[in-house]
């Protein structure tokens, strides 16, 4: 990697992104790489980008800091902006938490005249940035609407998240022990205060049925969640309960067996009428979800199909972002390889050419399961729930804030 200079401090009439992100963090790449051509588009307008890793997980500033080089010489060698590490929560302290932001990525956009212009997602860059550059965002009507909207959502998060800490860190604390009795009660106290928070419903029939394997009082628990996700006609919720009853990783062994294919059924099917085969939207999560359930049921012709249309729809017309192609083209070619009872690199290559073509450095990627990562920990394999991204890493807002459109202090 380049060598870069210390930024001692913001230039007059330069523009800045300070980007929050952090290497755990399962779509970085992809959003590096869009920082890495926003730079180059723009660098002759006068835009710096600063990537600010200051969430890493690791217990030392040194370890923290290894492991962030390795991971940027491997995943980003020609990075062509700044990447900033700060160990201490200083810079998240003063610029995440009096900005009221929910999480990362966030973007800071610091125009010209050394005001913070917008705060918010990266995804926005691609419409804000060229009006940053022009001086037309910051005094803009729209910008004010946006950073008004902004604030109110990531107050309300932080409050949630404020709310939840302390079942959280009870939580973790006892499933580092392997204290399922202890998990429980933590959990039951979050459903107590938010009944409808996915993490703390999905963990609760987890650790009934999988941990303590109490099927008494783990059956009723899963029947209300499958109910209570269609109700909700949501496919994460009704994804991720069939993940608690067919996916690998989870010992069903105990479960009676016709309960369990029943609200397979029905899961599956709800599923499939919320994203039918002829439509656009993604199916790589969904209906390799949906092809266990057909597999286990000896429907293995029709396992197979939803595999290959997972597969399929990793090209589809929505662009998805390579690394999330990367993590997810793994399971679906070991679980095509099983059905078609072929091995895992037979099936490679009777997958559609442009996938094959991709993946084949991807196979056998993994990763180890992080403190807050619930979805790993339910299933054994990352699921993405946007909202539950955005608030996962988020501290209550405490001490002086900020909004868009602040000055900041030269140092």
């Amino acid at each position: 990697m380049a060598a870069w200079r210390a930024l001692a401090n913001f230039q007059p009439g330069k523009v800045y992104i300070v980007e929050f992100w952090a290497t755990w963090r399962e779509l970085c790449v992809a959003e590096m790489l869009d920082l890495m051509r926003l730079q180059e588009k723009y660098r002759d307008g006068g835009l710096e980008v600063v990537g600010v890793a200051a969430d890493e997980d690791a217990p030392t500033a040194v370890e923290a800091r290894t492991k962030l080089d390795a991971w940027l010489t491997e995943r980003c060698s020609h990075l062509n902006y700044r990447i900033a590490f700060d160990h201490t929560g200083e810079m998240k302290k003063v610029w995440m938490k009096p900005s009221f932001s929910a999480g990362i990525p966030t973007s800071f956009v610091v125009d010209r005249d050394g005001h913070i212009a917008f705060i918010g997602h990266p995804g926005q860059l691609d419409e804000i940035l060229p009006k940053v550059l022009s001086g037309s965002w910051r005094t803009s009507d729209k910008a004010k609407a946006a950073d008004t909207e902004r604030i109110a959502r990531s107050e309300s998060i932080a409050r949630e998240q404020a709310l939840k800490k302390p079942i959280d860190d009870r939580f973790w604390a006892a499933v580092k022990l392997e204290d399922w009795k202890t998990a429980l009660w933590a959990i039951e106290d979050g459903i107590a205060l938010m009944p409808d928070d996915i993490n703390f419903r999905l963990a609760h029939a987890h650790l009934l049925l999988h941990k303590i394997q109490d099927m008494w009082t783990g059956l009723p628990v899963m029947s209300q969640l499958v109910r209570d996700a269609i109700d909700k006609n949501s496919e994460d919720w009704m994804v991720s309960a069939l993940d608690q009853l067919f996916h690998p990783a989870n010992d069903h062994s105990r479960l009676p067996p016709a309960e369990r294919f029943a609200m397979g059924k029905e899961l599956s099917e709800h599923i499939l009428a919320l994203n039918p085969p002829q439509g656009d939207n993604h199916k790589f999560r969904s209906y390799s979800a949906v092809a266990r359930y057909y597999h286990e049921s000896g429907n293995n012709d029709r396992a197979i199909e939803l595999v290959e249309l997972a597969l399929t729809s990793l090209d589809g017309p929505e662009p998805i972002p390579a690394e999330l192609k990367e993590q997810h083209l793994p399971d679906l070619l070991q679980a095509l390889a099983k059905y078609r009872g072929a091995k895992a690199c037979d099936a490679l290559f009777a997958a559609p050419q442009t996938i094959s073509r991709r993946c084949q450095s991807a196979v056998g990627r993994g990763g180890k399961i992080k403190n807050g990562n619930w979805s790993k920990w339910l299933s054994g394999q990352f699921v993405h729930f946007p909202a539950v991204t955005a608030a996962r890493r988020v501290d209550a807002a405490l001490g002086r804030s900020f909004a868009a459109g602040s000055r900041l202090k030269s140092s």
